[in-house]
């Protein structure tokens, strides 16, 4: 049997958030206490086989890390966004015609700062907004749900110096 052989990959992408936009307020007399702004990830994909994801991808010729995550961002969910940091890589392997991929995903969080998820290109079936516990019970693959759930403390850390 033939040694398959082994070659190494890297895509970047981003955990993508919002502060959700304001539901309609109730006019009344009675003063409410702030609440904790609700937060939305933004997550693509292929609706038929229920499969969500991060967006993400692999780099062009001559792209850092940073500039592939933006413009796959950019490409597969419709918006234009900020990088905020670094939130983490996740590593995996598959095999492909007797290849032996080891793939490392370097993920950033990214602010959405414009766009529409209407505008997303072709790769996916959907691009979606989804409340942070829902993104994380939508979301298919255990590795990037580690990912979004690393996020958290990095979007309550940068919302709260916005303040």
């Amino acid at each position: 049997m033939a040694k398959k052989r082994v070659t190494h990959a890297f895509s970047a992408g981003g955990v993508v958030f919002r502060v959700a936009p304001a539901s309609a307020a109730v006019a009344n007399d009675t003063p409410q206490a702030p609440q904790a702004p609700q937060i939305e990830i933004a997550l693509v994909g292929h609706v038929r086989e229920n499969i969500w994801t991060l967006p993400k991808g692999t780099p062009a010729p001559g792209e850092t890390r940073e500039q592939t995550a933006l413009r796959e961002v950019r490409e597969e969910t419709g918006l234009d966004v900020q990088i905020i940091g670094e939130v983490g890589a996740i590593e995996y392997t598959f095999s492909r015609r007797s290849m032996r991929f080891i793939k490392q995903v370097f993920h950033y969080l990214m602010l959405a700062t414009g766009g529409s998820v209407d505008q997303h290109d072709h790769e996916y079936d959907e691009a979606r907004w989804f409340p942070f516990n829902e993104a994380l019970l939508a979301m298919t693959y255990d590795n990037e749900i580690e990912i979004v759930r690393r996020a958290e403390h990095l979007i309550q850390r940068y919302l709260s110096t916005q303040a």
